[in-house]
Protein backbone atom coordinates (compact mmCIF):
# COMPACT_ATOMS: atom_id res chain seq x y z
CA UNK A 1 0.00 0.00 0.00
CA UNK A 2 1.03 3.51 -0.97
CA UNK A 3 1.97 5.89 2.15
CA UNK A 4 -1.45 8.08 0.70
CA UNK A 5 -3.29 4.63 1.14
CA UNK A 6 -2.02 4.07 4.68
CA UNK A 7 -3.45 7.56 5.76
CA UNK A 8 -6.76 6.51 5.03
CA UNK A 9 -6.85 2.88 6.59
CA UNK A 10 -5.36 4.77 9.23
CA UNK A 11 -7.98 7.05 9.46
CA UNK A 12 -10.51 4.97 9.51
CA UNK A 13 -8.72 2.35 12.11
CA UNK A 14 -8.73 5.69 14.22
CA UNK A 15 -12.36 6.94 13.59
CA UNK A 16 -13.38 3.61 14.44
CA UNK A 17 -11.52 3.07 17.67
CA UNK A 18 -10.95 0.36 19.95
CA UNK A 19 -14.18 -0.53 21.03
CA UNK A 20 -15.53 -1.38 17.64
CA UNK A 21 -12.21 -2.90 16.61
CA UNK A 22 -12.81 -5.00 19.20
CA UNK A 23 -16.18 -5.59 18.25
CA UNK A 24 -15.11 -7.10 14.96
CA UNK A 25 -12.47 -9.21 16.31
CA UNK A 26 -15.25 -10.68 17.96
CA UNK A 27 -17.10 -11.02 15.17
CA UNK A 28 -14.66 -12.90 13.06
CA UNK A 29 -13.81 -14.92 15.86
CA UNK A 30 -9.81 -13.31 16.06
CA UNK A 31 -8.05 -11.32 17.71
CA UNK A 32 -7.14 -7.61 17.67
CA UNK A 33 -4.77 -7.95 14.89
CA UNK A 34 -7.00 -10.62 12.77
CA UNK A 35 -9.56 -7.74 13.31
CA UNK A 36 -6.82 -4.84 11.96
CA UNK A 37 -6.05 -6.65 8.74
CA UNK A 38 -10.05 -7.76 8.33
CA UNK A 39 -9.97 -3.72 8.65
CA UNK A 40 -7.38 -3.10 6.26
CA UNK A 41 -8.86 -5.70 3.39
CA UNK A 42 -12.34 -4.21 3.83
CA UNK A 43 -11.07 -0.74 3.63
CA UNK A 44 -8.70 -1.43 0.36
CA UNK A 45 -11.77 -2.99 -0.96
CA UNK A 46 -14.22 -0.56 -0.63
CA UNK A 47 -12.00 2.30 -1.18
CA UNK A 48 -11.14 -0.05 -4.75
CA UNK A 49 -14.59 -0.59 -5.96
CA UNK A 50 -15.43 3.03 -5.18
CA UNK A 51 -12.83 3.60 -7.57
CA UNK A 52 -14.28 1.43 -10.12
CA UNK A 53 -17.29 2.57 -9.67
CA UNK A 54 -16.00 6.27 -10.41
CA UNK A 55 -14.14 4.66 -13.29
CA UNK A 56 -17.14 3.00 -15.11
CA UNK A 57 -19.74 5.22 -17.34
CA UNK A 58 -22.90 3.99 -15.88
CA UNK A 59 -21.96 5.34 -12.36
CA UNK A 60 -19.05 8.10 -12.70
CA UNK A 61 -21.72 10.55 -12.41
CA UNK A 62 -23.34 8.93 -9.45
CA UNK A 63 -19.83 8.94 -7.83
CA UNK A 64 -19.05 12.61 -8.47
CA UNK A 65 -22.25 13.62 -7.40
CA UNK A 66 -21.84 11.74 -4.17
CA UNK A 67 -18.34 13.61 -3.99
CA UNK A 68 -19.58 17.46 -4.82
CA UNK A 69 -22.57 17.11 -2.47
CA UNK A 70 -20.01 15.21 0.41
CA UNK A 71 -17.63 18.48 -0.20
CA UNK A 72 -20.31 21.19 -0.14
CA UNK A 73 -21.36 20.00 3.55
CA UNK A 74 -21.76 22.61 5.99
CA UNK A 75 -19.54 21.19 8.78
CA UNK A 76 -17.72 17.89 8.27
CA UNK A 77 -18.70 15.15 10.07
CA UNK A 78 -17.36 14.27 14.05
CA UNK A 79 -17.18 11.04 14.96
CA UNK A 80 -19.72 7.84 13.95
CA UNK A 81 -21.42 8.70 17.27
CA UNK A 82 -22.59 12.18 15.83
CA UNK A 83 -23.17 10.99 12.40
CA UNK A 84 -26.59 9.87 12.32
CA UNK A 85 -26.12 6.79 10.60
CA UNK A 86 -26.25 5.67 6.46
CA UNK A 87 -29.90 7.08 6.00
CA UNK A 88 -28.62 10.68 7.09
CA UNK A 89 -25.25 10.30 4.95
CA UNK A 90 -26.49 11.95 1.41
CA UNK A 91 -25.67 10.62 -1.75
CA UNK A 92 -22.26 8.94 -0.77
CA UNK A 93 -24.02 6.73 1.94
CA UNK A 94 -26.31 5.02 -0.84
CA UNK A 95 -22.75 4.58 -3.31
CA UNK A 96 -21.10 2.97 -0.21
CA UNK A 97 -24.12 1.01 0.92
CA UNK A 98 -23.87 -0.54 -3.00
CA UNK A 99 -20.49 -1.19 -3.28
CA UNK A 100 -20.77 -3.08 0.34
CA UNK A 101 -22.31 -6.69 -0.65
CA UNK A 102 -19.17 -6.56 -3.19
CA UNK A 103 -16.37 -5.82 -0.90
CA UNK A 104 -17.46 -8.08 1.77
CA UNK A 105 -17.55 -11.14 -0.66
CA UNK A 106 -14.65 -10.08 -2.09
CA UNK A 107 -13.44 -10.12 1.49
CA UNK A 108 -15.22 -13.55 2.38
CA UNK A 109 -13.00 -15.13 -0.47
CA UNK A 110 -9.33 -13.73 0.24
CA UNK A 111 -10.28 -14.46 4.13
CA UNK A 112 -12.18 -17.46 4.30
CA UNK A 113 -14.75 -15.78 6.47
CA UNK A 114 -18.14 -16.97 6.08
CA UNK A 115 -20.06 -14.43 3.69
CA UNK A 116 -22.70 -13.14 6.22
CA UNK A 117 -19.72 -12.81 8.63
CA UNK A 118 -17.73 -10.76 6.34
CA UNK A 119 -20.77 -8.71 5.12
CA UNK A 120 -21.59 -7.89 8.88
CA UNK A 121 -18.10 -6.38 9.45
CA UNK A 122 -18.12 -4.36 6.28
CA UNK A 123 -21.22 -3.00 7.03
CA UNK A 124 -19.66 -2.11 10.39
CA UNK A 125 -17.10 -0.10 8.86
CA UNK A 126 -19.00 1.74 6.16
CA UNK A 127 -20.45 4.56 8.08
CA UNK A 128 -16.68 4.92 9.52
CA UNK A 129 -15.24 5.03 5.58
CA UNK A 130 -18.26 7.48 5.07
CA UNK A 131 -17.47 9.85 8.14
CA UNK A 132 -13.50 9.73 7.01
CA UNK A 133 -14.53 10.51 3.16
CA UNK A 134 -17.31 13.21 4.47
CA UNK A 135 -14.92 15.16 6.67
CA UNK A 136 -11.83 14.68 3.90
CA UNK A 137 -14.55 16.17 1.61
CA UNK A 138 -15.85 18.93 3.64
CA UNK A 139 -12.11 20.00 3.98
CA UNK A 140 -10.92 20.12 0.86
CA UNK A 141 -13.50 21.53 -0.63
CA UNK A 142 -13.77 19.86 -4.21
CA UNK A 143 -11.00 17.91 -6.24
CA UNK A 144 -12.25 14.34 -7.04
CA UNK A 145 -12.63 10.65 -5.41
CA UNK A 146 -8.53 10.61 -5.69
CA UNK A 147 -7.55 13.50 -3.35
CA UNK A 148 -9.72 12.04 -0.45
CA UNK A 149 -9.09 8.40 -0.88
CA UNK A 150 -5.61 9.77 -0.82
CA UNK A 151 -5.15 12.05 1.73
CA UNK A 152 -4.78 14.75 -0.94
CA UNK A 153 -2.14 13.92 -1.97
CA UNK A 154 -2.58 13.42 -5.89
Amino acid sequence: MSDSTDSFRDEVLAELGEDRLAEIADLAGTDPAGARALVDGSVAELSGNLREAAAEPGSAADVQAAVDEAASAEAPLQGVAGFGGLAAGGLLAGVLGRLAKPAADAVARRTGLPPATARRAVDLLVPVVLAVLTRRAAAKKGGGLGGLLDGGTK
